[in-house]
């Protein structure tokens, strides 16, 4: 288990959202040039105070880095720390560092918050060699060295943190995002399927008047036109949706009481919708849903009932349900039924997301039978 764990953390890719050097970036580096260069003024009791205060302001740019080369910033803000270790170690000296080299700390955090996995292994082993070695050349007691890894690993950890709920809140959104996908494509279906279904219909109808009767063309011809339009405007409303980055006020999405719209009394088939309520206390997402589930059912029986003369759409509240029922009377074809397209996919996927039931197939006198069962109220 430790050599998968090891494994999995070496190959640990970078973050994706590193964010480029900003302005608080460059006035932290002023803050800490500041701190040294005047921390290097007033200690005289500093031991080779000119070269202490040169490292360190060296050290200081590696801030700059520490997120596009996170790995690079802690090697050289520590190893300039490792540096002065050495110089302490040899020289004898108790005191060589300036309190404003407490930047590497920073840089530690970067590497763990903003590195590859390959890159938080070295740079982790890299300070624990320069931790060890300055604890080593201040000989401080057991209290210090405590104290000092316990602020070490806060950091460590602190980071571990910091990249983990990142990480959480970016594989949320990217789901949210799949979730807006389909829900798009989905109602992408629904709308312009519907639509253009009845274009080709009433196109189809078209030919047969354009010869019986051709006073009646230009009726057929408004009706394409109608149709059209709609499409168009739903399909205008979608790409706006998409392209505003700000929230715009929209027109609610149809619901129960825009499905009489559905009905046609002289067309083939004729469409006849009945819905009996009260339906004031109709969920919004339910609400929305019955009629896209009619809209599709409707869609459906315009493009495959064979023979069909008329489709009916029924909607009734009983006991805390609403019931859609959508039928026609077109022949049924012998044989296996066929697999389910998007469409149906897509009713099912709907009516489970509420909470309801949905089945489709052909109906015990023939024709095909769609019907749907939602709660009155949404999940929550």
């Amino acid at each position: 288990m430790v050599n998968t764990v090891g494994r999995s953390l070496w190959h640990e890719p970078r973050p994706a959202d590193v964010p480029p050097v900003g302005r608080l970036d460059w006035l932290l580096v002023g803050a800490f040039t500041a701190a040294s260069v005047v921390e290097g003024v007033v200690r005289p009791d500093l031991a080779w105070r000119p070269l202490v205060t040169v490292l360190a302001l060296a050290m200081i740019p590696a801030l700059l880095w520490r997120r596009s080369h996170p790995l690079v910033a802690v090697l050289v803000g520590w190893g300039v720390a490792g540096l002065l270790s050495v110089l302490q170690l040899t020289a004898h000296v108790a005191d060589l560092g300036l309190h404003s080299m407490m930047a590497v700390l920073i840089l530690l955090y970067s590497v763990v918050r903003w590195g590859a996995g390959r890159e938080i292994v070295l740079g982790a082993a890299f300070v624990t060699v320069v931790v060890g070695l300055g604890t080593f050349a201040s000989a401080v007691g057991w209290a210090d060295v405590f104290g000092g890894a316990a602020l070490v690993l806060s950091l460590v950890a602190l980071a571990a943190v910091s990249r983990h709920r990142a990480d959480l809140w970016h594989r949320r959104q990217r789901e949210i995002r799949n979730q807006e996908r389909v829900a798009l494509a989905r109602d992408l279906h629904d709308t312009v399927a519907h639509h253009v279904s009845a274009i080709a219909v009433q196109a189809q109808a078209g030919g047969v008047v354009a010869r019986s009767r051709p006073e009646r063309a230009a009726d057929v011809l408004a009706a394409i036109e109608s149709e059209a339009s709609r499409t168009l405007a739903e399909m205008r409303s979608m790409v706006r949706l998409l392209r505003e980055e700000e929230a715009v006020a929209y027109a609610p999405p149809p619901g129960v009481a825009d499905l009489p719209a559905l009905a046609r009394a002289d067309a083939t088939p004729a469409v006849e919708v009945t819905t009996d309520g009260p339906w004031a206390g109709l969920a919004g997402p339910v609400d929305s849903a019955l009629y896209r589930l009619a809209q599709e059912s409707l869609t459906n029986a315009l493009r495959h009932a064979r023979g069909a003369t008329r489709v009916t759409i029924d909607v009734r509240q009983e006991d805390g349900v609403v019931r859609l029922r959508v039928a026609d009377d077109g022949r049924t074809e012998p044989g296996p039924a066929p697999e389910p397209g998007f469409g149906l996919l897509g009713m099912a996927e709907r009516a489970r997301l509420l909470g309801g039931s949905f089945s489709a197939g052909p109906g015990p006198a023939g024709g095909w039978v769609v019907e749907a069962v939602l709660p009155v109220g949404a999940l929550p």
